[in-house]
């Protein structure tokens, strides 16, 4: 028994880490323009730390573009001049990387006043009822925290590794870091919005262990109050409305993140499928260390912001099962029947979902159709430009 409460204290201790380091690292970044009164547990807008986090911000970013260092990669230097496809292709993917940068901070700060009332609406939520009624620990909770924490660490290293590794390269360590704490920025924002997800996911979890408890109690002989089940519907609707005005928040942010790590997955796969017909021109750290993982992580990254919409989602759905356990119970008064059906008849017109522009719900169908339609445009651009893969010896 000692072992599994070890590692139950290991998870627990490593959540912990992993949301301060956010939060600490997203004031010290100019990303979480507020401040928290511990005393009336809430938070408060600061025109100081927004004003610190927008000059920060635009000035990395005007810095991480201006050095016309591109020639200090040898491999991108080669495979540019040796395929025009590939620059034409990468060119549009660094506009991709700079428009969602830009519009990560611009909108992120515009919307902070919105944002700061969804989230000390949570915690008067957690404070008031779910600190309360939370039956058991929430092992998927601390496990995709944790997970989500190691994906933005990996990102980052994967790029430093890209940028200082690759063999013959030129390395200017003030763009690098320019460069990088702008990504690291951007991920850090998005992460926000997947913390923000999971918590949502924890507190529709708590309600559906509730209602499990409930459920099972009606069936031993036991009474349960009508008023809790009043209760619950309330705290599930106002989550519901705090998931919506979320999306919303963070919807162009995390629409753009997608697309960028959608496309560097596709000039990643290009420039991987040139290095393997051109196998002798390149080292096998190239080969096999460099490009290789930095795909593989971009495609974790991608996968798990759409595995926390889809547990959110599931969990939800989930909440609708529960109830029909309810419908074959005989011992239930009216005021419970009328309760239950409430919440029954509410949960068939409003589900938890997480909505993007209004057009697309991320789950798992969607996330493969992105990776489908990621790997056909690879295949695509292959096709396309057949002839020029395979680079031609030089004439001496």
């Amino acid at each position: 028994m000692s072992q599994p409460k070890r590692i139950h204290r290991i998870r627990q201790r490593l959540v912990r880490f992993t949301i301060k380091a956010t939060l600490y690292g997203s004031w010290v970044l100019g990303l979480f323009p507020f401040t928290f009164d511990s005393r009336k547990r809430r938070l408060y807008r600061s025109k100081w730390l927004l004003a610190y986090g927008l000059v920060l911000n635009l000035g990395l970013l005007v810095l991480s573009v201006m050095p016309a260092t591109d020639d200090h990669n040898s491999v991108k230097v080669e495979v540019f001049e040796r395929n025009p496809l590939v620059k034409q292709v990468e060119e549009l993917v660094e506009v991709i990387s700079l428009i969602t940068t830009l519009m990560t901070h611009l909108r992120t700060f515009s919307r902070s006043s919105e944002l700061v009332e969804i989230l000390n609406e949570l915690l008067v939520l957690e404070k008031r009822h779910f600190s309360e009624l939370i039956l058991l620990e929430c092992h998927k909770f601390n496990r995709y925290v944790i997970e989500k924490g190691l994906v933005v660490i990996l990102e980052i290293a994967s790029s430093l590794l890209i940028y200082f590794a690759i063999p013959d390269s030129k390395i200017v360590v003030h763009e690098a870091v320019c460069i990088y704490i702008v990504q690291l920025e951007v991920q850090m924002v998005v992460m926000h919005f997947h913390l923000a997800v999971i918590y949502i996911y924890r507190y529709v979890w708590i309600i559906n262990g509730q209602l499990l408890d409930m459920a099972s109690r009606l069936r031993s002989g036991d009474s349960v109050d009508p008023d809790r089940v009043q209760l619950l519907l309330w705290l599930y609707s106002r989550l519901l409305d705090l998931n919506a005005r979320l999306a919303a928040i963070y919807d162009i942010q995390v629409t753009l993140f997608m697309a960028t790590l959608f496309s560097a997955n596709i000039i990643v796969g290009h420039v991987l499928v040139i290095c393997w017909i051109n196998v002798t021109r390149f080292s096998l750290v190239v080969m096999i260390l460099l490009f290789p993982q930095a795909l593989i992580i971009n495609f974790w990254d991608l996968w798990l912001g759409i595995a926390f919409c889809e547990l959110a989602e599931s969990t939800g759905k989930r909440t609708s099962l529960i109830l029909k356990l309810f419908n074959d119970m005989e011992n239930m008064d009216q005021e419970m029947e009328r309760r239950v059906a409430e919440f029954t008849f509410f949960c068939s017109h409003r589900r938890l979902k997480i909505c993007h522009l209004g057009l697309f719900d991320i789950n798992y169908e969607m996330g493969f159709r992105m990776i489908i339609t990621n790997i056909l445009y690879v295949v695509f651009l292959v096709q396309f430009d057949y002839m020029n893969l395979k680079f031609k010896t030089d004439v001496q």
